[in-house]
């Protein structure tokens, strides 16, 4: 059997307002990374936003493309934020800014305590 084993990496990631947890999953013909951090999830467009949004959970997500997709947790820095949940809204992510913008949000809201 000449079976690829799918690949995940994980790592943290210093900010200005603290540190998020950087993942990357791979596997033959897909892939998703996210930012983890203690408040909420910036991560790519496989993320859903219906089932966290009713859980009460701060997510949000950036779309990449098939000729240049979000593979690694850096891709979502500049990757512009295309959904959000209700949560991650009242943490002051918007649509349109940037990934490393909602992670630092979330981390800000950590520190002062809204999660």
């Amino acid at each position: 059997m000449n079976e690829k084993l799918p690949r995940t990496v994980s790592r943290e990631i210093a900010f200005e307002n603290g540190t998020a947890i950087g993942i990357s999953n791979r596997w033959v013909n897909g892939q998703y990374c996210s930012l983890l951090t203690p408040a909420g999830i910036v991560g790519c467009g496989i993320y859903d936003l219906e089932t966290p949004a009713e859980f009460g959970q701060a997510i949000a997500i950036a779309k990449g493309t098939p000729q240049d997709p979000l593979v690694e947790p850096e891709d979502l820095f500049e990757a512009r934020i295309v959904g959000v949940t209700p949560l991650a809204e009242e943490y002051g992510i918007a649509v349109g800014m940037t990934g490393r913008e909602a992670v630092e949000l979330m981390l800000k809201a950590v520190s002062m305590g809204e999660s």
